[in-house]
């Protein structure tokens, strides 16, 4: 560094010189003279002096062609985008390719995790099915999932998405936990056996919208989420697994036995 603040300092120096003391024509006997030293400062430096001006001997393309440059440039950047452009689609191919992809269930599989949840798909609905029958007076308590429901032959309720069953398919609901009339009840430990409900997908919906809010005070942090429940519909068709009551048939009474007796006048 010392050595470099000298030769600038020197090379100063000697340029002011030339140019007061010297016109052009004897610069130029002047400037061959110069790789000698006329300094003690360069006689002392010797060699470092050699060395230096033969590392900067070599030719410096400071200028060069720009339009050169550019053009390298613009190839880098091609380069660039698309090593880029191959990865994002690497990648988009393989986010596609993982949410695409779905776990394909085998029979046995489907029928296992039914049956943890609480039911059995049967098949399709058929036309000469009958599922609609009249109402009796038996009522059954059944789990589906996490949830229980107490139900009836004809009535509607509302789980939570119910996979591997499509709209119309039969279902047997095989948690009974408890069966009930009016003449009989049996409580299930933990589920009654040989009992089953009997139901029919109707429909897959959404259930109404839930807002979720967050917010913490001073923090300039609010959230506000939307969700909406998968939900199926199931309508109960069948109670098995408890004697059901006779149906009393109440019909209206005759005409001859609505009619009242007439008054007989009674003579004194």
């Amino acid at each position: 560094m010392a050595n470099s603040r000298c030769l600038h300092a020197l090379s100063r120096r000697t340029w002011a010189l030339l140019s007061a003391s010297t016109t052009l024509p004897s610069l130029r006997i002047l400037l061959p003279l110069r790789t000698q030293p006329i300094n003690p400062i360069e006689s002392q430096l010797g060699g470092g002096l050699t060395a230096w001006c033969t590392h900067w001997s070599h030719p410096r393309h400071f200028s060069s062609n720009r339009e050169n440059d550019d053009v390298s440039e613009y190839d880098d950047d091609n380069d660039y985008d698309e090593e880029v452009g191959e990865s994002g689609e690497d990648e988009s191919v393989g986010n596609s390719s993982a949410s695409g992809l779905k776990r394909e269930y085998s029979a046995e599989e489907r029928e296992a995790e039914a049956t943890a949840i609480g039911y059995k798909v049967v098949g399709p609905l058929e036309r000469s099915d009958r599922v609609f029958k009249p109402y009796e007076a038996v009522f059954s308590v059944v789990q589906i999932g996490a949830h229980q429901f107490k139900v009836s032959n004809g009535d509607c309720i509302f789980t939570e998405r119910l996979k591997f069953c499509e709209v119309n398919d039969k279902l047997i609901l095989n948690k009974v936990l408890f069966l009930g009339s009016s003449t009989q009840t049996i409580v299930g430990r933990p589920i009654v056996p040989d009992a089953a409900v009997h139901a029919v997908v109707e429909e897959h919906a959404l259930d109404a919208k839930v807002i979720i809010f967050k917010k913490k005070r001073r923090k300039n942090y609010r959230r506000t989420k939307g969700h909406r429940q998968e939900l199926t519909k199931l309508r109960i068709t069948d109670i098995q697994g408890i004697e059901k009551p006779e149906q009393i048939v109440t019909g209206k009474p005759t005409e001859a036995a609505q009619k009242k007796p007439e008054k007989v006048p009674v003579t004194a």
